[in-house]
């Protein structure tokens, strides 16, 4: 079994000596639905369920391992072993009670940090999944065949990072570029600089600010307060996530479709900034 060195070890048992082995090509990300740290979740997995994940990340990017990535873990259904012995790796991030919030900055550096090892260590494909039993990188609620009644984990807000931060995160770390398909398309120059440009803007507003784990966090509210500068900046952000979407479709873009697609993000954008702004 593997064991992430970034992450402190806290060995599930009997589960970790008793679950099958599994040979990991996905990672599934999830959210847990309350605001609890990798201690509480361990211990939720050890004395409530007899479902368990692999990682808990909490809101400060403190991250625990309860089960080795090369053993069975039961947190996403049908592609938790697959009848070829491959499975997933998954981990349960902290949340609100309903996991709408967006991922903090510190638990986003943790998921890339996350991600790359085991592209490196594992060989997991630097695309996302295209299919449920693809191998690649996904999100809890992708496909039916990770849930055994369907969900809405990791909530909108998460999902979004993962395409406009995430997952391109884990890509530029592993290659150097800014592109999220292996070998799947190529970016113009042009291109390229753009995604760099937009991708380092965004980071820093890649979650919002909190002042406790179980605050809830209202976008239009925080729009609404904001600066002109910071209204151009969220429009940029729309920008990138249009342009990420349809690269990690397998999507190639010319120049043209690019600076399309920039474009109806950010009048999106700024619609909704209009609309918040009108029902302030």
């Amino acid at each position: 079994m593997a064991w992430y060195p970034g992450a402190k070890k806290m060995e599930l048992q009997p589960e970790s000596d008793a679950q099958p082995a599994i040979r990991p090509t996905q990672f599934i990300m999830h959210s847990i639905a309350a605001p609890w740290d990798e201690q509480r979740i361990y211990e939720y997995w050890r004395d409530s369920t007899n479902l368990e994940s692999h990682f808990g990340l909490d809101y400060d990017g403190s991250i625990g391992q309860f089960i080795g990535t090369q053993t069975r873990a039961d947190a996403n259904y049908r592609a938790n072993r697959r009848p070829d012995g491959t499975g997933a790796v998954s981990i349960e991030t902290a949340s609100n009670l309903h996991h709408t919030d967006a991922w903090t900055p510190e638990q986003i550096e943790q998921l890339i940090r996350l991600g790359l090892w085991l592209h490196q260590h594992h060989g997991i494909p630097l695309r996302i999944c295209r299919t449920w039993d693809d191998p690649g990188y996904g999100y809890h609620r992708l496909y039916p065949e990770w849930s055994t009644g369907g969900t809405e984990c990791p909530g909108d807000a998460r999902v979004r990072q993962f395409h406009a931060v995430v997952f391109p995160g884990i890509v530029a770390r592993a290659t150097g570029k800014t592109s999220n398909q292996e070998d799947d398309m190529a970016l113009t120059d042009a291109q390229a600089k753009q995604l760099a440009d937009l991708h380092a803007r965004l980071v820093p507003y890649a979650g919002w600010s909190y002042k406790g784990k179980d605050e809830t966090r209202d976008a239009y509210a925080y729009l609404r307060g904001t600066s002109a500068a910071v209204q151009a900046l969220t429009a940029q952000v729309a920008a990138l996530s249009a342009v990420v979407t349809r690269l990690a479709e397998g999507g190639g873009l010319t120049a043209a479709e690019a600076q399309a697609a920039a474009e109806a993000g950010a009048r999106k954008v700024l619609d909704d900034i209009a609309a918040a702004s009108k029902g302030a």
